[in-house]
């Protein structure tokens, strides 16, 4: 129950037309069926939806809804006793209602700005590493999103394919220097510690109850997963393998083939993509194969309108 609404306050848009509904229908019962003066917590409510999902919107916008709000509860909730007076301690204690709906909501904000900055510090910490890998997390993060947005995953999905794109390769931190930047062929012993950069970086966020729930902590541990099952940590196959973990492991294999590396230049892009083709189905979950292809030629191939066509500034963490 938590978590649902958690996830609900992510999203402020709920609570709009949450608040557009239950104003409407508290009227229209009000007005034609029940005049019963229990109703007024409906435009309580009202008021809170209305300070939570516009917290954002100037103070005229808001004064001037919540002034409806107390008019229509004022007359359509007959008392005998009423006066201005009381019109008047309506429209303070409504004022209040809204205004601390607003400052939770901002607070609330603010707190997930601050996580996300954390994160971008996280994910540049580990790609400042190498130079090589240098804005390798954030492009992750981009093509995942692009490719989560075509597939029309909800914000919340798309938010948490974005930190999980920036935080996928987080255990690299634990990986030495000389490992991570070996231009020659790695041994088998050097391979598997490689390889191990999955575990670490779960068990460093483990802890994070809501990359739990989000399923960040899935693309931090699957993201290496083969859709043939053939992949690691756990060998899952097909389905098994959580939906974001997919997504990011196509967008990973683009970057990292599209970028230089210390033990090799950068691949072309017609090559990088024959090779997304032709391990479609094995590698890669073929569906995402087809959603990925059909977005670089909606952009004609350029990577950089491709980062920048789904991607919104101000990414919240859901």
């Amino acid at each position: 129950m938590v978590s649902i609404i958690s996830k609900l306050l992510m999203n402020p848009y709920y609570f709009r037309y949450a608040f557009f509904i239950l104003l409407i229908s508290s009227i229209i019962l009000n007005r034609y069926i029940i005049h019963d003066s229990n109703f007024y917590i409906l435009y309580i409510f009202s008021t809170i939806f209305l300070g939570i999902g516009f917290f954002n919107k100037s103070n005229y916008f808001l004064i001037t809804f919540t002034t409806i709000i107390v008019l229509c509860r004022f007359y359509l909730i007959p008392d005998a006793s009423a006066n201005i007076g009381t019109f008047l301690i309506y429209l303070f204690t409504y004022y209040l209602i809204t205004y601390i709906s607003v400052g939770l909501m901002k607070n609330l904000q603010k707190v997930k700005k601050d996580n996300l900055e954390l994160v971008n510090s996280l994910s540049n910490a580990l790609d400042s590493r190498d130079p090589y890998t240098n804005h390798h997390s954030e492009n992750v993060a981009r093509y995942a999103v692009a490719i989560a947005k075509e597939m029309n995953l909800s914000q919340s999905e798309c938010n948490s394919i974005h930190v999980g794109g920036l935080l996928h390769d987080i255990g690299k931190i634990g990986i030495p220097e000389q490992i991570l930047k070996k231009p020659e062929r790695l041994t088998n012993k050097e391979y598997e510690y490689i390889k191990s950069h999955t575990t670490m970086g779960f068990k460093m966020l483990k802890h994070v109850s809501s990359f739990k729930d989000n399923g960040i902590l899935d693309i931090i541990l699957y993201h290496h997963e083969r859709y043939d099952g053939k992949g690691y940590p756990s060998g899952l196959k097909g389905n098994q393998i959580p939906l974001a973990a997919r997504i990011i492991a196509l967008a990973d294999t683009f970057d990292a083939l599209t970028s230089k590396r210390v033990y090799r230049n950068e691949l072309d892009l017609d090559y990088t993509l024959n090779e997304i083709r032709k391990n479609k189905g094995t590698q890669f979950d073929p569906e995402i194969v087809d959603v990925f292809l059909s977005l670089l030629d909606s952009t004609n191939n350029d990577l950089y309108k491709l980062k920048e066509k789904y991607i919104n500034k101000g990414w919240e963490i859901s």
